[in-house]
């Protein structure tokens, strides 16, 4: 039995597209802190875009909310517009996942928008990293 060590496997032919989460939420600057959370919840997920208008201005994510809102005391209906983190930093879909690794650690951050032409198509976490690594 040989061992096989990670430099054996080519993450540079895996796309962000093959591991994103394409189920988003999005919600506009006046949710509220509490409504946001409720959304997280109920479903199941880490981050939700925050898009005023047709723009695209943040992202909210559950370390967001620990660090600001828990952290210092904030009231549930605070805003998303005052939490959120911006601006939005996005990889496009067909970059590899070491490329999305990469911009996550250099930008010190764990969750990416997903930008396929300018149009936001999902999200790729730290998680779905780890995951695709494990297997």
């Amino acid at each position: 039995m040989t061992m096989v060590s990670r430099k054996d496997f080519d993450y540079s032919s895996i796309k962000v597209q093959d591991i994103m989460t394409r189920a988003l939420i999005t919600v506009n600057p006046s949710t509220t802190a509490l409504q946001v959370a409720k959304m997280m919840e109920q479903g199941r997920i880490g981050a939700v875009i925050v898009k005023d208008g047709e723009n695209l201005v943040g992202i909210v994510t559950d370390r967001d909310y620990a660090t600001k809102v828990a952290a210092n005391n904030l009231p549930f209906d605070t805003t998303v517009e005052k939490i959120m983190s911006s601006p939005l930093i996005t990889i496009n879909q067909g970059e590899s996942i070491s490329a999305a690794a990469e911009t996550m650690a250099s930008k010190k951050i764990r969750k990416l928008a997903v930008s396929d032409n300018g149009n936001i198509t999902g999200i790729i976490t730290s998680t779905d990293l780890v995951n695709q690594l494990a297997k």
